[in-house]
């Protein structure tokens, strides 16, 4: 695999990528707002209405192998997608149900595949006594589905939750959610659809538009339609956030504290609990000591 955006979004290199600089921004073939809409609408609720509408078809952007087991996770298959029509895999941690329900944290990935070396950053969640589900999504690692660019992932990432919730021995009080750089975005979305115990989204993005200015090349949906835009940025619905929020991001990340400010301000209007911090750290690297600031977040609620 080539250094470029992949080995950013997912976070393998922690380390080895600081000095590389971010893609350069190309003029988007779509209109792009100067002020991003606020829907009025809850995010739940609109999300019932709205259907997707995909011009291409085909697995999620990234070339990567078939998943494994790796050490300290068993596989588990859960129901993607808000029909169930999908078979996809999960990495889940061991842990022995008792009498005492434990908490349990769903974390996505970045990037659009995933790998061993996200789930060595799982470890600190189990130490620290959740639960981890680690899941993949439609279209990545040779799995069945089509990628819709966060859409229909989110649909994943909440059939994700509920096999979660459902598992001997967890507490489903405590269903906490936390996910780096897309997956910071689909936890936002998740979090804005259902209720969690909290929610600590790294590295997120909130804005789509933005998004595909830089990655244009990848969208599959029908970009003439605005609405597609608006159902895959948070910023369109912070009142909709459901749970307590930490949004965290690395010191030598690209800038986009106004998106995220633009949320905060937005959810806190209607008494969200959201707040934001700097962490040390490139895209990649600030994924560990995010987990570990998450954990901090978590314990408020346990």
């Amino acid at each position: 695999m080539s250094i470029t955006r992949r080995m950013l979004m997912t976070g393998l290199a922690l380390g080895a990528l600081g000095s590389l600089a971010a893609p350069q921004a190309l003029a988007a073939p779509f209109p792009v707002p100067e002020t991003l809409p606020l829907e009025k609408e809850d995010y739940a609720e609109a999300r019932r209405r709205f259907r997707t509408h995909l011009l291409k078809h085909g697995p999620a952007p990234e070339a990567s192998p078939p998943l494994g087991t790796p050490p300290g996770a068993q596989k588990v298959l859960y129901r993607g997608g808000p029909d169930g029509s999908l078979e996809l895999i999960a990495w889940l941690s061991h842990y022995e149900a008792s009498g005492k329900p434990k908490p349990a944290v769903l974390f996505l990935h970045g990037g659009n595949a995933t790998g061993d070396g996200h789930w060595e950053l799982m470890k600190a969640y189990w130490e620290a006594g959740f639960v981890v589900l680690h899941p993949s999504f439609r279209g990545e690692n040779g799995q069945a589905g089509n990628f819709s660019g966060f859409y229909d992932e989110t649909s994943d990432a909440l059939a994700a939750a509920t096999y979660l919730e459902n598992l001997p021995g967890i507490d489903r009080s405590r269903i906490f959610i936390a996910g780096h750089s897309n997956g910071g975005t689909l936890s936002l979305l998740s979090g804005m659809t259902r209720r969690f115990r909290a929610a600590v989204p790294i590295s997120a993005g909130v804005n789509s538009w933005r998004f595909f200015t830089r990655y244009s090349n990848e969208v599959p949906f029908d970009a003439a339609d605005p609405k597609e835009f608006v159902m895959r940025s948070s910023a369109c619905f912070g009142p909709s956030l459901k749970c307590p929020t930490l949004l965290l991001r690395g010191s030598e990340e690209r800038p986009f504290d106004a998106d995220h400010q633009l949320l905060i301000d937005r959810a806190r209007s209607a008494g969200v609990a959201i707040d934001k911090k700097l962490l040390p750290g490139n895209h990649s690297g600030v994924v560990p000591g995010a987990v570990v600031e998450s954990i901090r977040f978590f314990n408020q609620f346990t």
